[in-house]
């Protein structure tokens, strides 16, 4: 049987389970891969090269296999890759990240309905996507919520930084950095994250893995300070000379409770209703047939 794949998702839990042993404590023969940072932006000197829109994201990325055994994504993204067979979702765990729509400085947005008519940089069928259609939704009319599709989360930092779009939803160790750098957060859009399971690993092995990360939650929850320093393998190094890392917050938590089918059921519907994926692209598998449940 081929090893257990792993790979970190833009936070600190699964950084901190291999520095303290934890999938090795559990017996999981695995490899830990580590990818480069996946950003349009950081292949370029000057975002005024960045493209006018980049209609792929997330759940285009679980379509199309990612490389490890479980991929985290928004929970959006999660529930309509698994109602569509590209794997299982975990019922037994989830992530809550904060996320917020932010603006510059000197940006005249100040409200969140100063929003209306604004344009915010999200990236495609990604939690940024669905986090900011949530937030807004009940503040502005849906023809008021304006989305621009401009690439990944790192890339939308740049675009934010450089005064290029403006307001941008970001989440995670990006968000810190903008908090660092003035931006300012107009509406807080914190949201779920989803794991999805693929290649058809041993589902002991998939047990493992979330007992090795349950026990990582407990050491970040404990003291997260000691391990702030893995958030600079997931910014570009352009800001790691701009920020203090000691200032950021535990970003990411993950949270052991079930991924319950009242709470699939609804939030697939949600989708639908405001037809957020193309017919093609839309899941019809049930709960019992998306979601992985343990065993014990």
């Amino acid at each position: 049987m081929s090893k257990f794949r792993i790979q970190s998702h833009g936070r600190l839990q699964e950084w901190v389970a291999e520095e303290k042993g934890y999938f090795k404590d559990e017996g999981l023969d695995y490899e830990f891969i580590v990818k480069p940072i996946a950003t349009w932006s950081g292949n370029v000197q000057s975002t005024e090269s960045a493209p006018s829109e980049v209609k792929e994201g997330a759940y285009e990325s679980l379509e199309d296999g990612r490389g490890c055994h479980v991929s985290s994504a928004c929970h959006w993204a999660v529930n309509m890759a698994s109602s569509a067979n590209h794997g299982k979702m975990w019922g037994e765990a989830y992530g809550v990240v904060p996320s917020g729509i932010y603006v510059s400085p000197e940006s005249p947005i100040r409200r969140p309905a100063d929003l209306a008519d604004a344009e915010v940089a999200v990236g495609y069928h990604t939690g940024s996507h669905f986090s900011t259609i949530q937030g807004l939704e009940k503040i502005l009319k849906h023809e008021e919520i304006k989305l621009r599709y401009v690439g990944l989360l790192l890339d939308r930092l740049a675009l934010l930084f450089d005064r290029k779009v403006e307001a941008a939803s970001i989440f995670g160790a990006p968000l810190y950095v903008a908090e660092q750098l003035g931006f300012r957060k107009i509406v807080d859009t914190t949201f779920m994250i989803g794991f999805l399971i693929t290649g058809d690993p041993n589902q002991e092995d998939v047990e493992r893995y979330f007992r090795a990360l349950r026990r990582a939650q407990r050491d970040i929850d404990v003291a997260p300070e000691p391990y702030k320093h893995y958030y600079l393998n997931e910014i570009p190094k352009k800001y790691h000379s701009m920020v203090d890392i000691q200032t950021f917050g535990p970003g990411e938590r993950l949270v052991f409770e079930p991924y319950t089918q009242e709470l699939f059921e609804r939030t697939h519907g949600w989708m639908e209703s405001w037809s957020l994926f193309p017919a093609e692209q839309v899941g019809t598998l049930g709960y019992e047939a998306s979601v992985m449940q343990s065993r014990r």
